[in-house]
């Protein structure tokens, strides 16, 4: 029997949390596990590979994933606990008039003379590294001496004996502007990936600069023979819509015989302050008219008054299934190992 083929769509922890529960799922499934990332990221480490090094992809997303993909051998574990490792700054050091990192070399460098021994400071360096997380070095190392992002992601792949492959969302970076509209009824156009995630307001619109990026063929191909596509949990406007509006991605999405589900949120975060769950069903379609699905996985406790997620859900041609999905520390985090469970009946009625 042919394994199920499964492409999840996403970014950050979201998609990092459905992997996981994928993975999870693959106990009781022969799953093939295929992640398509968004490759808007402009904030922290990847942000400034893309200032600095004008970095073919950001490498954030693509880490996550790709660490969330790992086999759990000591050895491949250990990897993937380094990828994730983010260089801490410097500590300081107390010098005459305030403080200053500490830096290699050592403090104080003692040097030789004609003359007697003297001792000089050793110059300061900028910390250059804080803040970076090994595994984006490790991706755009990859990148540049490949020269192809799915060579370098495939790589990296084997390097941590993943569990399914890991395809950027376009083959280059995108940049990703919202129209907003704050309380005041003010509107404002924000521009970044960062920016749109913590800006203040109501998204009133989504869009992709270059709006129709080169895409990934093997990202198409995987859509075209997936059994079932997955969107979210995650970011709704900077991780899971991205997806819906690169053209040729999105056509693929509508063309493919696979079934779609949508794993919603656990409640409203920054960019989608005041949005229900039933208003998050209803963005999808207003991006991508076409779209249908077969399936919504909701939290039972989390999802609130389950009719309006139901009609919603039924205006998309999808059922509701309603299952514990959440930590159960009670905060709004999926819990990979329940949404695993709740994944195994649904994924496996495609059989």
């Amino acid at each position: 029997m042919k394994p199920i083929r499964v492409v999840a769509f996403g970014g950050g922890h979201g998609l990092s949390a459905s992997l996981r529960a994928l993975r999870h799922s693959a106990r009781d499934l022969d799953l093939e596990i295929t992640a398509i990332v968004t490759v808007g990221d402009d904030g922290g480490s990847s942000g400034r590979l893309r200032v600095e090094r004008d970095a073919l992809l950001p490498p954030g997303d693509l880490r996550q994933a790709l660490a969330a993909l790992a086999d759990d051998d000591p050895t491949t574990r250990l990897t993937a606990r380094l990828m994730q490792h983010r260089f801490a700054a410097m500590p300081e050091i107390p010098v005459q008039g305030g403080t200053e990192p500490l830096s290699a070399p050592a403090p104080v460098d003692r040097v030789l003379t004609r003359g007697p021994r003297v001792e000089r400071r050793a110059e300061r360096t900028k910390d250059t590294l804080a803040g970076h997380a090994v595994g984006n070095l490790l991706l755009l190392g990859l990148i540049e001496m490949l020269g192809d992002p799915v060579l370098a992601l495939d790589h990296a792949a084997r390097m941590l004996g993943a569990r399914g492959r890991v395809l950027p969302m376009a083959r280059h970076a995108v940049g990703i502007e919202a129209d907003m509209v704050a309380a005041d009824g003010v509107p404002s156009t924000v521009r970044g990936q960062h920016a749109v995630a913590v800006a203040d307001g109501r998204v009133a619109a989504l869009r992709l600069v270059p709006s129709d990026p080169p895409t990934c063929p093997e990202a198409i191909a995987a859509v075209r023979d997936a059994d079932w596509l997955i969107f979210g949990p995650g970011s709704w406007y900077t991780s899971v819509l991205p997806h819906l509006l690169v053209p040729e991605l999105a056509a693929a999405i509508v063309a493919s015989p696979a079934r779609r589900l949508v794993t919603l949120n656990l409640s409203e975060d920054k960019e989608t302050v005041g949005l229900s769950a039933a208003d998050h069903l209803a963005t999808l379609r207003w991006y991508l008219p076409s779209l249908r699905l077969d399936t919504v996985l909701a939290d039972t406790k989390w999802a609130g008054e389950p009719e309006p997620v139901r009609a919603a859900a039924q205006d998309l041609g999808a059922e509701l299934v309603l299952a514990p999905l959440a930590v159960a520390d009670g905060s709004p985090r999926h819990d990979p190992q329940s949404l695993g469970v709740a994944l195994v009946p649904v994924l496996g009625a495609a059989r």
